[in-house]
C-alpha cells in the first residue's frame, strides 16, 4: 500500500508557506494531474466525454482506468505515456486514452464500467453502437510497454471485417505467389515486404507504423516457403524486401532488424510523406467553471492529527472505493460487516459521523441476508432515509494528507491515519468492544485491515505487499499494544521501500516517523548505530492518535471547542495515557455561519443546552437525541417520518372500515339468503 508521511510531513514552517504559494498557483489547473491534455500524447478522458469518445468511433481504443492516489499507477504513468508516444502513428486505427477513477466526476462513470482496481485496462471494438464494459485486459501482471503494444495488435485482429477499423490495412500474412505477382509491373507506391516468422510481431507493427504514410504499402509474409526465401536471397529473418513503383525490386540492407530500423528506412524513401489528415474528433469537455477554481494551500501543525482527513478517508472508502462493488457477498459481506462494527466503536469523531457508522453498524446485524447490493448501502450513507442528526462530508477535504500535486498522498495516507488511529484507540479503550465476539482479539485491527485491503483496496500491487508482511510476522502480535507498534512498523517498513519512488512527494519524503524532531525520545543510539525506543515509540503514538490530539480545523461545518469536548461520546477518561499541552486556537469558532447544518443539529442543541458531554456522561446525549428525533420512528434501521406515520394510520383505519362493511354486506345477504330459502320449502 503506498504510504503517506505518517505525521504529515515533515517541512519546516518557511518551506510550507514557500510550498502554499506554489499550491495556489498551480493546484488547480488540470496541467497538475498525472496525465496532462494537450502535452501527453494521449487522450485524457472523463465523465462527460469518455462515452461519446467510444461510442461507434472509427478507430478502436485501448483505456487506462486509473486513480492519481495509486501509487502503482503513479509508477505506471511513465511507461503508459512512452507507449502512447510510440504508437502515436497508429491513432486512427487504435487510441490510447486514460480516465481517472479518484477525480470526484468520474466516480459514478468508473463504477458503470466496472472498475474494481488500478490501474484497469480495457480494449473497445471500432464502431461499437451500444454501452459496453469493454474487453479486459489478458496478460495479467505483464504490463511491459512491448506485451501492451502486441496485445493491442491482437485486438485489431480480432475485429470483424465490418467493425475493422478503416485506416487499419491487413495485418495477416499473404501467400509468397500474391508477391511474385507484383514483381516487374509499375506502380504509384512503393510496397515493402517484411518476411518474419509466425510468432513475429515486427511485421504488422512496420505496417501501423506506416498507416500515416503515402505512397507506400506493407504487407507481411512467413518464412515458410524455403523455396521463396531462396529466390529473392533471403537467409535472416525478420528481414525486409522492397518493391519500387518502377517495379525493380531487392531486399533492403538494415544494419539491425529491428522495427525502428525498418519503419525509419521507409519513412525516409523518396516521395513517401505523412498523409494530410484532420486530427480524429474527440466531444469536446463541457466548460466548467471548476476546472479554473484554485484549491488554496491548508497550513497545519505535523504534530496534529485533523479531523478532516480522517472523515475525507472515510468518505471516499464509503462512497467511492466499496461503491465500485455493486453486491457485497461471502467474505466480502463479512469483512465489510466486521470492518463497521469496528470502526462504529472505535472511531473517534463528531456524533454525527458515529451516530452514521452506529445506524449503518445496526441496520447490517438486523439484515439477515447473504447478499447486500451496495447502493442499499449507499442509501443509508447519503441518509436518503433522511434520520435525524447524522452526516458525513461528501468531499474531499485534505489538510495533513495534502499533497504538492493533486495526485500526491490524499486518500492512501488518510487510510494510514484512520487504521493507526483505530490501532491506538483499541489500546486505550478495550472495552469499547465488549459484546463484539472481537473483545478477546489484540489483533482485530490488523486482521480487518488485512482483508479490507485484500478485498477492497484500489492498488492490488500495494494490497500483495501488504499481504506478505502480514503473513510474515503479524502472528506474532500478542497484546494491544503489540498491535500498535507492528502497524508503525510496517508503516515505516513502507516508507522505506517507496522513497525516490514516482509516487513519493518531493515535499513530504518518505522517511523513517516519527521523526526526531516530533519524539526526541523514541530515538536512540546503541554503539554508534540508531535504534528505536519502542517504549517511547508506543507512548508517542498513543498521545498522537488519541482524540486530544485531535484538532477538527478545516472540517466541513467547522465546529468550536465544545464540540471537540464532544468527540467520541463513548470515550473514557484514561489516566495511564500521556497528556502534552497544547493550544486551543485552531480549535475556536471559525465560521458560525457553516456550524453543522440540519443534519447534526442535535449536537448544536445538545452544546447550547447541556455544555460539555464529557462531563455529564452518555445519558445526556442520549437524552436530548430522544427529545430531538421522537418525531422520527426507526425500524431495522430505516427511519420513518411523522408523515408516514400518519399514513400508515390513516390506511389502517381505512382498511378497517372497508372490512367491516364488507363483512355487514355479506352477513345481511346470507340472512336474506336463508329467509328466501326457508319460505320456499314452507
Amino acid at each position: 500500500m503506498a504510504a503517506g508521511s505518517a505525521g504529515g510531513g515533515c517541512a519546516p514552517a518557511p518551506l510550507l508557506l514557500l510550498l502554499g504559494l506554489v499550491a495556489a498557483a498551480g493546484l488547480g489547473g488540470e496541467a497538475a494531474r498525472l496525465y496532462r491534455p494537450g502535452e501527453d500524447p494521449l487522450t485524457v478522458l472523463e465523465a462527460g466525454t469518455v462515452r461519446r469518445a467510444l461510442l461507434n468511433s472509427s478507430a478502436a481504443w485501448v483505456l487506462q482506468f486509473y486513480s492519481s492516489s495509486c501509487g502503482h499507477c503513479i509508477g505506471f504513468a511513465p511507461t503508459w505515456r512512452a507507449l502512447a508516444g510510440d504508437v502515436k502513428d497508429w491513432e486512427s486505427a487504435i487510441r490510447i486514452g486514460v480516465l481517472d477513477c479518484g477525480e470526484e466526476e468520474n466516480y459514478k462513470t468508473c463504477k458503470e464500467y466496472g472498475i474494481l482496481y488500478y490501474p484497469t485496462f480495457r480494449y473497445f471494438k471500432a464502431f461499437t453502437k451500444q454501452f459496453t464494459t469493454g474487453e479486459n485486459y489478458k496478460a495479467g501482471s505483464d504490463r511491459e510497454l512491448q506485451t501492451v503494444r502486441q496485445m493491442m495488435i491482437d485486438f485489431l485482429q480480432n475485429h470483424s471485417q465490418e467493425s475493422r477499423p478503416p485506416a487499419c490495412p491487413p495485418l495477416d500474412p499473404i501467400p509468397s505467389s500474391e508477391i511474385a505477382s507484383l514483381f516487374d509491373k509499375n506502380s504509384r507506391h512503393y510496397t515493402a515486404i517484411v518476411v518474419e516468422s509466425s510468432n513475429s510481431y515486427v511485421g504488422r507493427e512496420v505496417i501501423l507504423d506506416l498507416i500515416q504514410y503515402e505512397n507506400i504499402m506493407v504487407r507481411r509474409v512467413l518464412n515458410s516457403d524455403k523455396a521463396f526465401l531462396e529466390k529473392l536471397g533471403i537467409t535472416s529473418i525478420p528481414s525486409c524486401y522492397l518493391i519500387y513503383p518502377n517495379g525493380s525490386h531487392g531486399l533492403i540492407n538494415i544494419l539491425k532488424p529491428l522495427r525502428s530500423f525498418f519503419s525509419s528506412y521507409l519513412k525516409s524513401l523518396p516521395g513517401v510523406r505523412r498523409k494530410l489528415v484532420s486530427q480524429l474528433p474527440l466531444p469536446k469537455k463541457q466548460n466548467k467553471q471548476d476546472g479554473t477554481e484554485i484549491k488554496a494551500w491548508k497550513e497545519f501543525d505535523k504534530a496534529k492529527l485533523y479531523m478532516a482527513d480522517l472523515e475525507s478517508g472515510l468518505h471516499y472508502l464509503l462512497r467511492v472505493e466499496l461503491a465500485t462493488h455493486k453486491t457485497l457477498e461471502g467474505a466480502e459481506l463479512k469483512t465489510f460487516k466486521d470492518f463497521v462494527t469496528v470502526i462504529a466503536k472505535l472511531f473517534p469523531g463528531r456524533q454525527p459521523v458515529v451516530k452514521l457508522l452506529e445506524t449503518l453498524q445496526e441496520w447490517l446485524v438486523s439484515l439477515p441476508l447473504d447478499k447486500i447490493p451496495y447502493d442499499a448501502i449507499l442509501d443509508l450513507v447519503n441518509n436518503k432515509m433522511r434520520i435525524s442528526g447524522i452526516f458525513l462530508t461528501t468531499h474531499v477535504q485534505w489538510v495533513g494528507c495534502q499533497g504538492s500535486r493533486p495526485e500526491l498522498r490524499g486518500y492512501t495516507c488518510s487510510l494510514w491515519k484512520l487504521f493507526h488511529t483505530l490501532t491506538v484507540q483499541a489500546a486505550v479503550r478495550p472495552k469499547a468492544l465488549i459484546n463484539t465476539g472481537f473483545e478477546d482479539n489484540p489483533q482485530v485491527v490488523l486482521q480487518i485491515m488485512r482483508r479490507y485491503i485484500q478485498h477492497f483496496f484500489g492498488c492490488k500491487a500495494c494490497a500483495q505487499h501488504f499481504e506478505e508482511m502480514a503473513k510474515e510476522s503479524m502472528d506474532s502480535v500478542k497484546t494491544l499494544d503489540k498491535a500498535v507498534l507492528w502497524l508503525w512498523e510496517k508503516h515505516n517498513v513502507v516508507n522505506d521501500r517507496l522513497a525516490g519512488d514516482p509516487s513519493e512527494d518531493p515535499k513530504f519524503p518518505k522517511v523513517q516517523w516519527p521523526t526526531p524532531d516530533l519524539c526526541p525520545e523514541c530515538h536512540d543510539e546503541i554503539k554508534g548505530l540508531h535504534s528505536w525506543n519502542e517504549a517511547q515509540v508506543l507512548q508517542f503514538l498513543k498521545h498522537h492518535y488519541h482524540n486530544e490530539n485531535i484538532l477538527y480545523k478545516y472540517t466541513e461545518g467547522q465546529v468550536n471547542t465544545n464540540e471537540i469536548e464532544v468527540g467520541d461520546v463513548r470515550e473514557r477518561k484514561d489516566t495511564n495515557l500521556p497528556k502534552k499541552t497544547s493550544g486551543n486556537k485552531d480549535n475556536k469558532i471559525l465560521d458560525q455561519q457553516n456550524m453543522l447544518d440540519s443534519k447534526s443539529k442535535v449536537l448544536d442543541k445538545l452544546i447550547a443546552n447541556n455544555g460539555p458531554v464529557r462531563d455529564r456522561g452518555k445519558n445526556a446525549i442520549e437524552s436530548v437525541i430522544h427529545k430531538e428525533t421522537k418525531p422520527s420512528v426507526s425500524f431495522l434501521g430505516i427511519g420513518f417520518s411523522s408523515i408516514d406515520m400518519s399514513l400508515c394510520v390513516v390506511l389502517y383505519v381505512a382498511s378497517s372500515l372497508f372490512l367491516m362493511i364488507m363483512y355487514f354486506f355479506f352477513r345481511m345477504r346470507s340472512k336474506r339468503w336463508k329467509v328466501r330459502y326457508y319460505r320456499l320449502g314452507v
